[in-house]
């Protein structure tokens, strides 16, 4: 849920003011399609007001793309049969067990929607400056082999390279 703080600017700034300075690399978990997808599937805000945020998800993400950001978005798709077997599995397992929420099923409960959701976000979204990946995601191994390749050949094409060493390193004596 939103802060009070985050509330009272438009939907991009929480997320705009931890976008990683240039040179670092961020993560974002959801972030800035929760307000494309739960408030659609939940109804917490009118249509008229999400629908207009396909746009504006496109200015901002174009204008951290003209500013020198490289965005990569997974979309980490599993079935519902999936699903329902790893809700099962933090049922039953007392390693797992901390993750399992109730509330999950609530959510469940609504799959078709979200996967309207989630497939209008992505067509909606889906840019040359800030493509989507969808990833099929029912076996971690492939997934994590997927998004590895994906990340691996982008950063190949960023062309990075370490930073300069400080002048004359070898001359410094490192004491025993």
């Amino acid at each position: 849920m939103p802060t009070e703080e985050e509330l009272a600017h438009d939907f991009l700034w929480r997320v705009h003011k931890v976008t990683p300075r240039l040179g670092m690399v961020g993560i974002f978990n959801r972030s800035h399609y929760e307000d494309v997808l739960v408030v659609r599937v939940k109804s917490l805000v009118p249509e008229d007001v999400w629908r207009k945020r396909y746009d504006h998800i496109n200015a901002f993400e174009r204008l951290l793309a003209d500013s020198g950001v490289t965005i990569v978005k997974f979309f980490l798709h599993i079935s519902k049969e999936e699903q329902a077997e790893r809700l099962r599995a933090r049922q039953e397992t007392p390693s797992k067990q901390w993750k399992f929420a109730p509330g999950d099923l609530k959510e469940r409960a609504r799959w078709d929607d979200y996967m309207a959701a989630f497939e209008e976000a992505l067509t909606r979204c889906n840019t040359e400056y800030a493509p989507w990946y969808v990833i099929p995601a029912n076996r971690k191994w492939y997934r994590n082999l997927a998004v590895s390749q994906i990340l691996l050949e982008t950063m190949e094409r960023m062309g990075l390279r370490y930073p300069d060493p400080i002048p004359d390193i070898a001359s410094y004596v490192i004491p025993d």
